[in-house]
């Protein structure tokens, strides 16, 4: 089982480069079988331009997601806290082997999907 995740663009490409290496969310999807993320980058570039799979995502209150993420969080520590600001508790999806698309797919077209408000499962 899959996840299509919109990401925005300027976040997106920092998880293929490496600087980002968490995935934050103020939700999470609930199917423990998800073990690979597909990245949709959302507006302007709307394609999919990869993927990347994970063990583990972190729960925890985003004072100490932040501590424990900081160094590879490939966001600001002001953006990260106006993010989760109605939240006590946040998630971060724990990035590993990614692979960036030579070239990038429609979500449309080869996934049959819309984008995602926030994410969507696909086999």
């Amino acid at each position: 089982m899959n996840v299509v995740l919109s990401i925005k663009p300027e976040f997106a490409f920092k998880i293929f480069n490496g600087t980002k290496r968490f995935e934050f969310r103020k939700a999470i999807f609930k199917n423990p079988a998800v073990k690979k993320v597909i990245v949709y980058a959302s507006s302007p570039v709307q394609q999919v331009i990869g993927e990347f799979e994970f063990d583990e995502i972190l729960k925890c209150e985003k004072n100490e997601l932040w501590e424990l993420t900081k160094q590879y969080s490939g966001i600001t520590e002001d953006f990260f806290f106006r993010y989760f600001e109605e939240k006590v508790d946040g998630y971060a999806i724990v990035i590993k082997n990614t692979l960036m698309y030579q070239t990038p797919k429609s979500l449309k077209v080869d996934f049959k999907l819309l984008p995602p408000q926030s994410f969507a499962y696909y086999q």
